[in-house]
Formats: C-alpha cells, sequence, structure tokens
C-alpha cells in the first residue's frame, strides 16, 4: 500500500518566503506529489496558493515580486491609545493589495479538491480550530496570521480569533489523524537559542520558545511511536510515521522588513538549500531555472578596486605562524583586484553574492607578478548560521615555471566582544595551494603557502574612490549602486546589530 504523504506549511512570519524556494524545489524539480497539507500562520499564505493550484514556481515568484512595503498598514488610530491600542498594524493592504498580487481567488479555494486544512485559534472558546479550503475567504486567512499586537484580531460569528502560533507552528497531530504516513516540514523558526534584551527581541523569542517546543515535543512522540512498534507494541499512532525535515536559519526578520532584494534573497536561499537537502536524500532533480525573477529588469554593473598586503610563509602550519614568520623573513604578498559584478540583480539575489575578479598578485617567493587567470569573490556567504559570514577569494594563477597555483582566501565577519567590524572587514586569512583547485578539493590538495594580508586605511578609502557603476539611465544606475550599499551594510547588521533587531529591515 502507498505511504500518504503531507506537506506541512509551518509558520515563521515571511520567513516563509524560504519555504517557497524550497516548494519551488519539491514541488517543480523534485515533482513531489502530496495527498494532503497543513499550514499554520504565515504558511497558511503558501498553502493558501497550493490549495489554488499554483506550482511551487509560481508560490515562490509571488513573494519574489512582492514588495514588503505595499503591505504595510499602520493602525494609526489606536496610536493615541498607547499601551492600550489594539494593534499597530492591520491587514486591510494585505487583503486588498497583495492577495489580489498573488492571484488569490477565493471561488477556486474554496472549490479545490486538494485536503488541506487551515489551522486559526479561537480565543473565545480557548480551542485551536481546523478550516478546510471550502471555508476560506481573505478574512480567514488574516486571522490565521493575526499575530496579538501586531495585527488586530479577527472577529467571525461574534468570536474572536488570532494567529495559532502559542498553540502550534506546525499541526503535526492533524496531518497524521487524517492519514498521513509521512511529514514533509520546511522549518523556518530560528533555534539559535540566543537571548536578546527589548520588548521586540523578548515578543519573538517568546514565539520561538513555543513553536520549537511544540514540534519537539511532537517529533519525541513520533519516535516513541516508532520505537513501540518496532519492539512490537501498538504505539500511539498504531502505524510507523516518517519525518522528512528541512530546517533553516534564514536572514529575515519575521515581521519587520522593508527591504524586497531581503525577501527574494530568501527565496532563492530555499531554492539552494532545497536543492542541496533533496542531493543529500537521493531525490533526483529536474534542471531548474538559476534564481529567475523579473524584479529589476535593469542591466547593470558595478565594479571596484581593492588591494591587499601582508606576509605569507612558505611550509607555514597556520595562518599567524606564516604571518609572523613571513614578517621576519620579508616575504611579502599582496593582490590587486577589479571586482567587477555583471548583474548587480543576479549578485544581489543570489545567496553565493558571487563576482569576478581580475588583477594580480605579487609576490616574490613565488614569481613575482603573477596574472590572476580566473578569480571568484563572494561577498557575506554562510553556511547554516547568517550571524557569521564570510567573504572569499578564489584566485587561479601560475608561478614563473607555469605551475598553477591557487589563492583561496576568506574573510571571517562575526561579532566577537570587542569592536572588530573593521579587523574582520578588512582582514584576509589566505592559503596558497599547488594546482588550480576548487574549494571541494581543498582538504586533500597540497599546501604552499599562508599567511595573513590586511586592508590598509589608505588603501580603503583609495577604494572607495574606484566604485563605478553602468547601466541605461542614471536613475538605474543610482539604483544598483544603492542596492549594493543596502547588502552590504544589512549584512554587517547581522551580524553586529543583532542587539537592535535580529536581522537589519533593509
Amino acid at each position: 500500500m502507498s505511504k500518504k504523504r503531507a506537506l506541512i506549511f509551518a509558520g515563521g512570519g515571511i520567513k516563509v518566503a524560504f519555504q517557497a524556494g524550497v516548494l519551488q524545489v519539491w514541488l517543480d524539480e523534485a515533482n513531489l506529489e502530496f495527498d494532503l497539507a497543513d499550514g499554520a500562520s504565515g504558511g497558511t499564505f503558501n498553502l493558501a496558493m497550493w490549495c489554488q493550484g499554483m506550482s511551487g514556481t509560481t508560490i515562490a515568484d509571488n513573494w519574489r515580486n512582492l514588495d514588503p512595503i505595499d503591505g504595510v498598514d499602520l493602525n494609526w488610530q489606536q496610536y493615541i491609545k498607547l499601551f492600550y491600542a489594539r494593534s499597530l498594524f492591520t491587514l486591510d493592504k494585505y487583503k486588498e493589495r497583495i492577495f489580489p498580487q498573488w492571484g488569490l481567488d477565493w471561488d477556486q479555494i474554496r472549490a479545490s479538491q486538494r485536503e488541506a486544512t487551515f489551522n486559526v485559534y479561537n480565543f473565545t472558546k480557548h480551542e485551536l480550530e481546523v478550516l478546510t479550503p471550502a471555508q476560506m475567504d481573505a478574512d480567514w486567512l488574516g486571522a490565521c496570521v493575526s499575530l496579538p499586537m501586531w495585527f488586530p484580531p479577527v472577529e467571525k460569528h461574534g468570536q474572536t480569533y488570532i494567529d495559532p502560533v502559542y498553540y502550534t507552528d506546525a499541526n503535526l497531530e492533524e496531518a497524521i489523524k487524517r492519514g498521513a504516513d509521512e511529514l514533509w516540514i520546511p522549518w523556518t523558526v530560528s533555534e539559535q537559542g540566543v537571548w536578546h534584551d527589548g520588548f521586540v527581541a523578548n515578543y519573538f523569542q517568546i514565539i520561538e520558545t513555543a513553536a520549537n517546543g511544540n514540534l519537539k515535543r511532537d517529533l519525541r512522540r513520533i519516535e516513541e511511536n516508532n520505537a513501540a512498534l518496532a519492539a512490537g507494541k501498538p504505539g500511539l499512532y498504531g502505524r510507523h510515521i516518517e519525518v522528512k525535515l528541512l530546517k533553516a536559519e534564514v536572514p529575515l526578520h519575521y515581521l519587520i522588513n522593508f527591504s524586497q532584494d531581503r525577501l527574494i534573497e530568501a527565496v532563492n536561499l530555499g531554492v539552494k538549500v532545497g536543492r542541496e537537502w533533496c542531493q543529500q536524500q537521493g531525490i533526483p532533480l529536474n534542471d531548474g531555472a538559476e534564481y529567475a525573477t523579473a524584479v529589476h529588469a535593469a542591466q547593470t554593473k558595478l565594479q571596484f578596486t581593492e588591494e591587499m598586503k601582508g606576509f605569507v610563509t612558505l611550509g607555514a602550519s597556520n595562518y599567524d605562524e606564516g604571518f609572523r614568520q613571513g614578517r621576519q623573513q620579508g616575504t611579502s604578498l599582496m593582490f590587486h583586484l577589479d571586482i567587477k559584478i555583471d548583474g548587480v540583480n543576479r549578485f544581489i539575489e543570489n545567496p553565493r553574492h558571487e563576482a569576478a575578479a581580475e588583477g594580480y598578485v605579487q609576490c616574490d617567493a613565488l614569481g613575482g607578478r603573477l596574472p590572476v587567470e580566473m578569480g571568484i569573490f563572494n561577498l557575506f556567504v554562510h553556511d547554516d548560521d547568517p550571524t557569521h559570514k564570510k567573504m572569499l577569494y578564489r584566485l587561479f594563477l601560475r608561478n614563473a615555471q607555469g605551475e598553477p597555483l591557487t589563492l583561496s582566501g576568506y574573510k571571517d565577519i562575526q561579532d566577537d566582544p570587542g569592536l572588530d567590524v573593521w579587523q574582520d572587514t578588512t582582514t584576509l586569512f589566505t592559503t596558497i595551494y599547488r594546482g588550480h583547485i576548487g574549494v571541494e578539493a581543498e582538504a586533500q590538495a597540497e599546501i604552499l603557502a599562508q599567511g595573513i594580508i590586511h586592508i590598509h586605511l589608505l588603501d580603503f578609502l583609495h577604494q572607495l574612490m574606484t566604485f563605478r557603476v553602468e547601466g541605461p539611465t542614471l536613475a538605474d544606475k543610482s539604483a544598483a549602486f544603492a542596492r549594493f550599499g543596502k547588502l552590504f551594510m544589512g549584512s554587517l547588521w547581522d551580524v553586529y546589530a543583532r542587539e537592535i533587531l535580529a536581522y537589519g529591515p533593509f
């Protein structure tokens, strides 16, 4: 008998833009089919689109094309009440603008043949209620995401409804009750576990407490059920339940975000992580588009020049030793690079933030001035933790004898005690490898030299004067430069200003 597969549209505020990127992969590239679905909180946005029959790419593009400013609606008439205000914002503009922009058709959703459940909390009765597509409309969807304080509760049939996040952010029990054997869960609620002071931080940390705590409780029940079945006992659910859980730390605040670029990057991060997850799970994929979006149609380019200088030592075993010995021995190394971004849209919206690097490396110990045959630069990339980022450099060279070399370097961007942003962004930990190698081959490659190079203050001031932007119009060029600046400063915010807000709003 075939297994019944459920797609869990877990909540996470607007972090569910990442979830939409995963759906692009699961639904369109992996061609996965689901027998039923359940949604809670922000995940109900994506569930509504799924019920209507939209493809994963369409759902993802709806988030890519969303300007978050369009949904901001201040409940300013309540502000005179100060601490007794009903809410800070309303969802009216979502109902009037965003839902139609997404193409939500309530007649189609109510007529959907897909089995689905929308969770909402009935505050009047203090009960979780589960709605089917046949019951849904714009007001009910608003009720599913009406987070207290931020949005007003929704009054329906003389009763008061709010977001169910404090009760559940992923109703696994409902999916299991409806016969699901497999639960596919893209999870975006942060699990960093670092407590920050301040009212806004506290509010969302309480949500993380409820959401993560309830999820882990449900997962433990499933584990206990499966263990009981394996031991020949009936188990809580009477059948084996398989969990397919994809988790990610998404560099986007749950609600406070005014940047369309951040939304797009979150979607595209979902695509990237979704593809990697499927490969790890052995799930075959069709070829998918890179990260297509028509939000910014103007073709723009940006470039700047960077010079770094320092010391390396042949045969050194670590960076600090290579720098100290190199300074004593006079084995200096510097590079002069032109960083060229051919397509600012692609650069900003792709989570790898990749550009070409052209120029030369000067190191007498390696044979003098060595032209860069091919160079790659990545700005502010992260693996699992967006609060710890790196700038990456990979330069393919040849020494005086024509032998291939690779310079691999990274700047380590993390918030250590003290004011370290300057040191982090101007210090490159540098390794010279024999051969032209990619990052996947570094562990087995032969290291020729290691050390550290820096940007000096005068060189940095000169670098600021080298920025050049190309584009069809002055407005396009100005917008491209501003977007690059927001990416740069916003990424620094994610690392160094988390005590103010978990992720930069711009």
